[in-house]
């Protein structure tokens, strides 16, 4: 019994160190770029096309309202307004009433709702690019641009070329950032003597904590792109 307590505390001894070094490093990382440069990547690797799309698919996220599936709309919205010709398809987990509050939401955009279908089946983005594949048939040879998060545009497109869409492109939902001063006077806001003044700094009130944010979101994207290729589903 001695021996396997001393085994139990030795594994846990390295777990939690390895699990210190983990945060060590993503505290360091978040004050650095390339947490942006590693979710730009995910959202624009092998995304490009130069088609004029028939359908527009977005895959949707979440409840509504709710900020993915929010942004992911204006998306679409802007790109069915640009492409007027072209078919949409909405997608969700099985959820009806989640996915036609994302077409009304649409329509509020002057989308014609004659262009929209629904597809509730696919609870994942494997199942719903074979239950697209299925209940659209001939869409496969048909030009299609996908809207979803920007950490999800690599993952996605490689998927629903695995099941056969031969013509695919991928727009990223990324988020629009603003271009103002955001800096504050810290005294005349009542700052203490005693606290930092960061009124000026960017990277600690803001980037440090965005870029945070965005390694977890890549750590667990690059989770899945291995789960899916360990499957051959991409």
């Amino acid at each position: 019994m001695e021996g396997v307590k001393k085994t139990v505390i030795k594994i846990l001894h390295r777990f939690f160190f390895g699990l210190g070094v983990l945060t060590f490093l993503m505290i360091l990382l978040a004050f650095t770029r390339l947490p942006f440069d590693w979710h730009y990547r995910l959202g624009t690797k092998t995304a490009a096309f130069t088609f004029t799309p028939d359908y527009i698919i977005m895959l949707g996220s979440g409840g509504m309202p709710d900020e993915k599936n929010l942004i992911r709309l204006y998306y679409t919205a802007i790109y069915a307004e640009q492409f007027p010709e072209a078919k949409i398809i909405l997608t969700h987990p099985k959820d009806t009433m989640i996915v036609q509050a994302m077409k009304n939401e649409l329509v509020l955009h002057e989308v014609d709702s004659n262009r929209i279908s629904l597809e509730t089946k696919g609870t994942n983005t494997r199942e719903q690019a074979l239950r697209i594949r299925e209940d659209f048939p001939g869409i496969t040879t048909k030009n299609i641009l996908i809207v979803t998060s920007t950490e999800n545009i690599y993952r996605t497109l490689q998927t629903f070329r695995k099941a056969g869409f031969g013509f695919i492109g991928g727009k990223p939902a990324f988020e629009t950032a603003m271009h103002i001063d955001l800096s504050y006077n810290f005294k005349k806001a009542g700052g203490k003597k005693f606290v930092p003044d960061i009124s000026d700094d960017m990277s600690i009130r803001y980037n440090f904590w965005n870029y945070l944010k965005l390694e977890i979101t890549c750590i667990r994207e690059w989770f899945a792109i291995g789960y899916y290729k360990i499957n051959g589903w991409m």
